[in-house]
C-alpha cells in the first residue's frame, strides 16, 4: 500500500494536478463571462482561431488548439447548426476541409472580443507577483 504522506506530496507538487485544477477554473469563469453571447471558452478559442484571411484547415486548427481531428468535429457541428462556421471542401484537396467564419460568427465574434479582454485583465490582476507573459511562456513550453 502506498502511504497516505505519498498522496499528500503528489496532491501539493503535482503539476499535472495543479494545471487541470487552474484550467478548469478559467473555463468556468470564461464560460460564465461569454455565456451572453452565447459562446462556451472553447467556442470563442473555436471562433478565434478561424479569424484568419483564408480559411484554415482542420489539422492546422485541430493542431493549434491541440485537438485531434475527432473532438474538433464534433466541436464544429453546434457551431455550423448555428450558422457561425461553414465548413468548405477544399478546392486543392477534395478530400480535406476548410474551415470559415461566416459573417453572424464574425458578429458573434465582435461581441465576445471586449468581454473576452475583460475577464482576461481582470484574471491577470489576480497574479500580482507573477508574470503574465512569463507564465505564458512557461505553459507554452510544456505544450
Amino acid at each position: 500500500m502506498i502511504p497516505f504522506e505519498t498522496t499528500l506530496h503528489v496532491r501539493d507538487a503535482c503539476l499535472c494536478l495543479h494545471v487541470q485544477r487552474a484550467a478548469r477554473a478559467l473555463a468556468r469563469r470564461f464560460d460564465e463571462a461569454l455565456r451572453p453571447v452565447g459562446l462556451t471558452n472553447g467556442q470563442f478559442s473555436l471562433l478565434m482561431s478561424l479569424n484568419r484571411p483564408a480559411p484554415p484547415s482542420m489539422g492546422a486548427v485541430a493542431s493549434l488548439l491541440a485537438m485531434d481531428r475527432t473532438t474538433l468535429t464534433a466541436a464544429l457541428k453546434p457551431l455550423e447548426r448555428r450558422g457561425l462556421i461553414e465548413i468548405l471542401v477544399d478546392p486543392e484537396d477534395k478530400r480535406s476541409r476548410l474551415l470559415k467564419l461566416t459573417p453572424a460568427g464574425s458578429a458573434t465574434l465582435a461581441k465576445a472580443v471586449p468581454i473576452w479582454k475583460r475577464e482576461h485583465m481582470s484574471v491577470e490582476a489576480l497574479l500580482p507577483s507573477l508574470d503574465p507573459d512569463r507564465l505564458r511562456q512557461d505553459l507554452q513550453a510544456l505544450s
